[in-house]
Formats: C-alpha cells, sequence, structure tokens
C-alpha cells in the first residue's frame, strides 16, 4: 500500500517480487537481505545497481526508511519540525502495529485458522486479545481515548500508521482475514469498520493488494510488479 502511495504522489517506481515461503526465504539470497528469514525485505540500490544495496528489514523500519528516503512533502509521516505532536502520535501508532499485531497473526491467527489441533484455551485467549486492540481502535477512532476521533488514526490525516494497521485489522473486520469477523463480533467496532471502509476506497491499496499475492484470481494478481503500467498490461505475469 505504502509504495503504491508513494508511486501515486510522486511518481516513485519499485520492483516486487514473490518470494517461495516453502524454503526460498532460507536461502543465502534472501538471508543476505533478512536475517531473519521473514517477509518484506527491502534493498535499495541508491547508489546505482553496481554498488551494494542497502538493506532494510521489518515492515516498519522499511515504511520509516522509505519516509526518510522518498516522503519529502512528509505527506505520509508529519514532520518533526512542522508539527512534532502528530509525528509522535502517528510513530506511536505504527509501533503500536509492530507490537500488537504479532498476537493477532501468529496468536488468533495460528490457533484459529491454522493449527491442526484446536485448543480452546489458545483461540480464547489470542481472541479476547485481539478484541482488546480492536476496542483500543475503535476507541481511537471514535474520540473515546481522549483524543479527536478519527477518521484516520491521527486525526484528519492519512498517515503510514493507517496503512501499517490496515491488512490486520481493516481486513479483519471487513472479513477477508481468517474469516473470523462473525466469531469476533466485529460489528461492536463500528468506527474501525468506518475506517476499514474509507481506507478500502483507496487506489492506492486496490493496487498495492494484487501485488505478490498469487492466491487471487489472475486479474486481481501481480506476482512481479516493475512499473505502474503492469496493473493493466500484466496481470498475473510471471
Amino acid at each position: 500500500m505504502f509504495l503504491e502511495e508513494l508511486n501515486l504522489h510522486y511518481g516513485l517506481e519499485y520492483d516486487a517480487f514473490t518470494i517461495d515461503l516453502n524454503g526460498a526465504q532460507f536461502s543465502k539470497g534472501f538471508t543476505s537481505a533478512n536475517p531473519n528469514s521473514k517477509i518484506p525485505a527491502l534493498l535499495h540500490y541508491r547508489d546505482g545497481p553496481d554498488a551494494a544495496p542497502i538493506r532494510v528489514f521489518e515492515s516498519a523500519s522499511i515504511i520509516l526508511y522509505l519516509c526518510e528516503q522518498f516522503d519529502t512533502d512528509h505527506v505520509f509521516l508529519p514532520s518533526s519540525a512542522d508539527n512534532p505532536a502528530l509525528r509522535a502520535e502517528c510513530l506511536s501508532w505504527l509501533f503500536f502495529v509492530q507490537g500488537s499485531a504479532p498476537f493477532v497473526g501468529g496468536g488468533f491467527g495460528h490457533f484459529y485458522n491454522y493449527a491442526p489441533v484446536k485448543i480452546k484455551y489458545a483461540v480464547d485467549r489470542y481472541a479476547m486479545e485481539t478484541k482488546r486492540q480492536l476496542d483500543v481502535l475503535n476507541r481511537r477512532l471514535g474520540g473515546l481515548d481522549g483524543g479527536d476521533g478519527g477518521p484516520y488514526l491521527c486525526g484528519d490525516v492519512y498517515t503510514v500508521a493507517d496503512m501499517a494497521a490496515f491488512p490486520w485489522y481493516g481486513l479483519l473486520v471487513q472479513g477477508q482475514l481468517y474469516s473470523a469477523a462473525e466469531f469476533l463480533s466485529v460489528k461492536e467496532y463500528e468506527h474501525v469498520l468506518k475506517w476499514a471502509e474509507l481506507l478500502s476506497k483507496r487506489l492506492g491499496y486496490h493496487r498495492g493488494r494484487m501485488v505478490n499475492t498469487p492466491w487471487r484470481d489472475e486479474d486481481e494478481r501481480l506476482l512481479e510488479r516493475h512499473n505502474a503500467s503492469d496493473f493493466d498490461t500484466k496481470r498475473a505475469h510471471v
């Protein structure tokens, strides 16, 4: 999502490659980009294709790096000089996602959707934690935490915090993650639902959701992405 937003606002192009998680993430080629063998990983050939690239891994780290390099107008990450309070709020929510989402994915998602043995205690434990996180976001977006409320996590400003949170919490309440919307009673989180609907209308989301998603229908995926024109000419290309 963020790379597509950068493309739409600044014209920044990038190359995206699908990683086969059946073992490719442990290869020497990939661990040179991320020694933790996880996706995503970024290689920035800042000084040209013949120079050693800068490697960046972990989602929040990649987002911050890209902001520092390319968000020169401070469109997506507020400036510390112009609005230090807004920047601090944005970073707090960005790292809320970084610290909290593993309980949604590796906790709830695993035991509810993937575990070969259903363990009621584990499902209940992580379901309650996921609902607690949704309540935190709902209170924030609804102005129930002492702040001014939405429509975005940083009030009226759409930031990288929203982009980091949406693939977890937005898709979760929309029923696109683990098919758990009814189980989690997501209708309770009306402000999160409104926020998710708002973000899902953005072109950056619609393009970003196609990249590196081999499980989608052919006309809704890009196995590799090298130019914005690929969305029109090379969907489902290898």
